[in-house]
């Protein structure tokens, strides 16, 4: 089950959400091989005063940003699918977001099979069980 946390710059804006999470589910789901259904998006946002890069604040740097962190099952993607990933993830969310400071970024975490799960079960139960 991947889950997905964006923090975009800016006041909350439901419309954007709504394409934001579907985008990258489906950006996710085909790069990656992840299934939709099992696929966590959650979208929160920051105000640009509140966001800091080299200790200017974004309003400062007339520009946004966005914070992508993606955590996935240790072992089940490569190096070049992720790397792959971060690429169309970031020119996908340029698109999206626009105006992006260039030091937007792309945190992909690979949790352990038995440290990570959904529905009270770790992934190593899942795999061990048929159920992966």
């Amino acid at each position: 089950m991947p889950g997905l946390k964006l923090t975009v710059s800016g006041a909350p804006d439901e419309s954007l959400s709504r394409r934001l999470a579907a985008e990258l589910t489906a950006l996710t789901c085909t790069t990656l091989r992840k299934k939709p259904e099992r696929t966590m998006v959650q979208v929160t946002y920051l105000a640009h005063e509140h966001w800091f890069i080299a200790a200017r604040s974004l309003a400062d740097h007339g520009k946004n940003s966005f914070r992508l962190e993606l955590t996935i099952t240790e072992g089940t993607n490569t190096r070049d699918e992720k790397t792959v990933y971060q690429k169309r993830a970031f020119a996908l969310l340029s698109e999206l977001i626009g105006n992006l400071h260039p030091h937007s970024n792309i945190h992909i975490i690979d949790c352990g099979a038995v440290s990570y799960g959904y529905g009270g079960l770790s992934q190593e139960y899942r795999y061990n069980h048929g159920g992966a």
